[in-house]
Parts: C-alpha cells; structure tokens; sequence
C-alpha cells in the first residue's frame, strides 16, 4: 500500500477517534503567528509533514505533550505543529475580528511583504505572507490609497500594500478559479505542501476548491469520496474546473489535479519536473491512471 494511501486511511481513523467537542469553548484554541507552518505525522520535527498551517488559521487543540500540540483546523485534518508557532486565542476571541464587518483582506500575490511601516526601503520586511492569508484591517487605520495598516495574528501592528491583496472576499466563479490556479504554475512541488511557498497535488486542489468557498479534505483518496463533489460518469462529460484522480484502481487514488478544457488538466506532480505544471489527459502515462471524475455540488 502506498505512502498516500496509508497516509489518508490514518486520517480517516483519526477524524472518527476525534471528539465531537473538539470545537467547543472550554477546548483550547490557536491561531498561527508565522507565515507557514508545517504539521507532523507525530510530535517530532524528524517525522513526516502531513501538511500546513498559514498565518491567520485558527486551530483547536486535541492533545498536547512537551512543547507540541496535535491539533485540527477547519478541514478536520489533524496533525502535529509546535506550540511556539502559535498564540492561544482568549475565549470568544476571533482573529481576524473584523472578519463579521467585511474589514478583513486576503493576500492576492503568490507571496505579500508585511512592514513595519509604510515603506519598502527602511526596513526589511517583517514576514512574507503566502496567498490566501487573510489579515485584519486596524479599525481607523491610517491607510493610504498605497498602504493598508493591519493587525496581524500575534497582535503587532504592520503594514501591506493594497495592489498585494483583495477586499472583496466572495468566492471565486470557476473560469477565475482556473485563472488563478494557472497562476500558480511553476510552484515547486512539496510533500505535505498547502501554501504558494509549496503544495504537493492534493494541497493544490483544495486551496483552489477553498477559492471558491468550499472547505474540501485534504488527502487526494479523501477528496475523491468527498460528498460535496459529485460523480462525473463519462470522461467525455468533463467540464472546466473538474477534478480528476489518479491512481492504479479508484480505491487506490494517490493524485489529482483540475480539468482545464479541451483534453488539458493542471496539477502539481513530482514526476519529471516537480512543479504545478499542465499535463495531457490524452497522455497514455496518465490515461491509464485516470480512475475518478468528481464536480464541485
């Protein structure tokens, strides 16, 4: 059994084993202060990365030991992460607060440098955040059609500049989804990956999934038995935005990546060039490990 496989079946068994009030108040709670994070298969930054953390996520803690947490963010998907790489939220803390009054943004470049104040040129930058954080604004700021002041997870104040960020949060339609993960081509494939400073396949997906305002698992054979994709029945029934899985029978899915349209799909794969780059379903190398077509409900 592969890798990804065993590595999707512990997941599954540790989602069931996870307590239903995992998610109540008197449960600890995180939110990651450092641009990316990884998580570990076990308490131990000498065991595999399962996956990642950005700036901003809010986390819950399902047991801790020494100076490390196991804990779930809001895909369920538990892992292992240092307690220093996070700040405890008070109860009934929120982050970002602005979040509920539409004050929040969300970094649009691959990667965005935070200041301490607004200028590029005084000082380095304190932190570069990847795409898809969100930041909150400083309520009576003092931004500038330039620069934005806000908030960031560990309470300093900094600054970013607003041609690296969105303000309007809805989600994406599919043809700007796919416009956007063509954007990231080129990204250096990473095991455990989730964040434009790397994904792996699966961490890919279901950050351009989360594009579109749906919060979809995190493993390749996961996403794959997901009930909020829906079975495509015939290859010719494809549409843009699709997703495809690979593997060498549909219970051993160990890929995916995104139907692009006329016969091209995209996805991030360490064979030949580790990179998210776009491939040819006609190629008999993938054809033949073509196992499931799911489409976003």
């Amino acid at each position: 059994m592969s890798t990804a496989k065993l590595r999707g079946l512990l997941t599954c068994f540790l989602m069931l084993l996870t307590p239903l009030t995992a998610w109540a108040k008197d449960t600890a709670a995180y939110v990651v202060i450092r641009p990316v994070v990884n998580l570990h298969h076990g308490p131990r930054e000498d065991t595999d990365v399962v996956s990642q953390a950005m700036l901003g996520a809010r986390l819950v803690e399902l047991e801790r030991t020494g100076g490390w947490a196991r804990i779930k963010g809001e895909d369920d998907y538990p892992g292992w992460i240092q307690i220093s790489s996070l700040r405890a939220l008070d109860a009934g803390e929120r982050y970002p607060a602005s979040m509920e009054f539409g004050k929040a943004v969300e970094v649009d470049a691959l990667g965005a440098n935070l200041y301490f104040e607004p200028d590029v040129t005084k000082h380095a930058p304190v932190m570069t955040a990847p795409y898809g954080v969100r930041l909150e604004r400083v309520n009576g700021g003092k931004d500038t059609s330039r620069w934005l002041e806000i908030k960031l997870p560990d309470r300093r104040i900094a600054w970013i500049q607003s041609g690296d960020v969105r303000t309007d949060l809805k989600p994406l339609g599919i043809e700007a989804s796919i416009e956007l993960a063509k954007r990231f081509l080129g990204i250096n494939y990473t095991w455990g990956g989730s964040s434009t400073f790397g994904f792996d396949c699966s961490g890919f997906t279901q950050t351009i999934i989360r594009s579109r305002g749906a919060i979809m698992p995190r493993d390749a054979n996961i996403q794959a038995a997901w009930s909020g994709l829906a079975p495509v029945a015939d290859r010719k029934r494809l549409q843009p935005g699709d997703l495809l899985f690979f593997g060498k029978d549909a219970n051993s899915i160990t890929h995916t990546g995104m139907y692009l349209g006329k016969g091209a799909f995209i996805h991030d794969t360490p064979k030949d060039h580790p990179r998210i780059q776009i491939s040819d379903l006609g190629d008999p190398y993938w054809s033949k490990l073509l196992v499931a077509m799911r489409r976003l409900k």
